[in-house]
């Protein structure tokens, strides 16, 4: 009996909003500590950090295991949407930091456009991926 053939309680989408959802609040809090010790300076993106993993990994995670639905998307789909929120979730923290800083960075403006493309191309991916496959008969 191999380990891999046993499964485990809960479905795998049920964790996975778990941990975007501590990965949320881990966001939050780190804005919050970051902001107080900034001398009464702050940045909305900073604080608003926790909207990326939360909006885009616990909510439509959640919602896929409240109405138990697998998730049955490919490894390079699943990779690049969760690649994309945490470069979404940086991209903020980062501008944050150098708005409280009281700096601008050109380069910064590269992670949304990043974020955004590696989001889309998992979206798609994901989604024609099932209209694909061949079918056995």
């Amino acid at each position: 009996m191999y380990i891999s053939g046993i499964e485990g309680k809960g479905s795998e989408t049920a964790k996975t909003a778990l941990v975007y959802l501590i990965l949320s609040v881990f966001c939050a809090l780190f804005g919050a500590v970051y902001e107080l010790f900034s001398h009464a300076v702050y940045s909305f993106y900073m604080i608003y950090a926790f909207g990326f993993p939360l909006v885009g990994g616990a909510l439509p995670y959640g919602i896929l295991s409240a109405f138990h639905l697998s998730k049955s998307s490919s490894a390079l789909a699943r990779n690049l949407y969760h690649s994309g929120i945490a470069t979404l979730t940086v991209g903020s923290i980062v501008r944050g930091v150098l708005d409280i800083y009281g700096t601008t960075n050109s380069l910064s403006r590269y992670y949304w456009f990043v974020g955004i493309f590696a989001v889309v191309a998992g979206v798609v991916i994901g989604s024609i991926r099932p209209f694909l496959r061949k079918k056995v008969s």
